[in-house]
């Protein structure tokens, strides 16, 4: 028996258990904890023991059908009114919200009669339907809201439509940072990770453990996110995905093994933070105008985070060695191999350099939604893949090309169709522009035979 045959011996058993104690891991975090479970209404709220709760009438008669939202403090909730007119919003805790009426929704012709409003609650200016609200001595505040004739005031498509872009473009640019470390990945390893969602909840978990739990500074707390992100993406590979691939696994079996992994993690997350979604600090400030465009300045900070994340990984990948041999391995693994190129070597530092992209992209995200929630990055994956697929398999520049156009897309549809669906139109684009081009925007089509 040669030296290699018992090296890989020695090392089964070790693989095995590993493998065994996962699989066990993930059985037992498959069912959810009872207490970490929120209760939820039909609606899909969140029930607290705080809540703004009313009815809405037109000449004494309830309307059914009337949407309300309700922000503040970084949470957004929605409802509608039922067929007696009533309607209920949950909220996280005893603060001054904004309560909007989705005027759409209502009868042609009339608006909230604002010399009816109940005592507490404050039009905004410029607008007819929403307003500013806050609890009183209880946790429970009920408003009832009356209809009137009246002229709407209304915002017209144009500006519409350029806030929606750029709140596309912001989107966009954080799912890129998610996107562009998948990409790498499977370019180098040809994994379609499905725990890369968890890579990104990560980041936002670390960042809420350090600041919110641990009351530490918030510079401190993304700094341990984005530190922490990039060992989770070194211990992954290290301790699970290049012992797979030295056992020869193929790329369905990896993928499988990624599905279960999503699993164990997403209800560990649970378990250790509940069901409820929780903010990071300084989420949700006041936002600045500038015209018609509405943007925070955690937004303004977002944005310039992103890109200039993103112009440092297309130097790395363009002007280092690594970033080099990370595009050779992707272009053909075996002659890179061949080269001299430590193919194991690459892999680590692309899992660590994705799993950095993928917590700044939760700490973004966080502050986008905004909230950190125990499958918040779950909420991300379809679309990670769609950018990924729409840009061309494999290649991080693509990722990004992808990411910007599903972002825009996703934002600028709410236009036409419900918020509820607009992730939907992600994969309408995606379809489209696969059947013109099946490569993807910036893929190679590959020849058979």
């Amino acid at each position: 028996m040669g030296p290699t045959t018992f090296a890989v011996q020695r090392r089964r058993p070790w693989v095995v258990a590993f493998l065994g104690i996962l699989i066990a891991l993930s059985a037992f975090l498959l069912q959810p904890p009872a207490s970490a479970s929120a209760e939820t209404t039909d609606d899909g709220q969140e029930v607290t023991e705080f809540y703004f709760a009313g009815v809405i009438t037109f000449d004494d008669d309830p309307v059914e059908g009337v949407v309300m939202t309700i922000e503040g403090k970084g949470f957004k909730g929605e409802t509608e009114t039922d067929a007696e007119g009533k309607w209920r919003l949950y909220v996280p805790e005893k603060e001054k919200y904004t309560l909007t009426v989705d005027e759409s929704t209502l009868p042609d012709g009339v608006i909230v009669d604002a010399s009816l409003l109940p005592p507490g609650t404050q039009p905004i200016a410029g607008t007819t339907a929403s307003f500013e609200v806050e609890f009183g001595l209880t946790g429970t505040k009920i408003m009832n809201l009356f209809l009137g004739e009246g002229e709407r005031i209304t915002v017209s498509f144009i500006d519409q439509l350029l806030s929606r872009l750029v709140g596309g473009l912001n989107f966009g640019l954080l799912l890129a940072l998610a996107s562009m470390g998948a990409a790498l990945i499977y370019g180098t390893t040809r994994l379609s990770n499905f725990a890369h969602a968890e890579m990104v909840t990560w980041g936002g978990l670390v960042a809420l453990v350090t600041t919110t739990f641990w009351h530490l500074p918030l510079w401190l707390g993304i700094a341990a996110a984005v530190i922490g992100g990039g060992l989770f993406g070194w211990a992954l590979d290290a301790g699970l995905w290049r012992p797979l691939r030295r056992r020869g696994l193929g790329v369905v079996q990896l993928m499988i093994v990624s599905i279960g992994l999503s699993l164990a993690l997403r209800y560990a997350f649970q378990f250790m933070i509940g069901g409820g979604t929780r903010q990071l600090p300084g989420a949700s400030p006041t936002p600045i105008q500038f015209g018609p465009i509405s943007l925070s300045y955690i937004d303004l900070i977002a944005m310039g985070v992103s890109i200039v994340v993103i112009l440092g990984v297309a130097f790395f990948l363009t002007r280092t060695r690594i970033g080099k041999a990370t595009r050779a391995i992707s272009d053909n693994p075996q002659l890179a191999a061949a080269s001299g190129i430590d193919v194991d070597k690459v892999i680590r530092y692309v899992w660590i350099l994705s799993g950095t992209l993928a917590a700044i992209s939760g700490i973004l995200w966080a502050y986008f939604r905004p909230g950190v929630k125990w499958d918040m990055g779950m909420q991300m994956l379809l679309l990670i893949f769609a950018a990924i697929t729409l840009g061309g398999l494999g290649t991080a520049f693509g990722a990004l090309v992808g990411s910007l156009i599903v972002g825009i897309a996703v934002e600028v549809s709410t236009l036409w169709i419900p918020s509820d669906l607009k992730y939907a139109s992600a994969l309408v684009v995606l379809i489209v522009i696969l059947l013109v081009r099946p490569q993807g925007l910036l893929g190679r089509r590959e020849r058979l035979g």
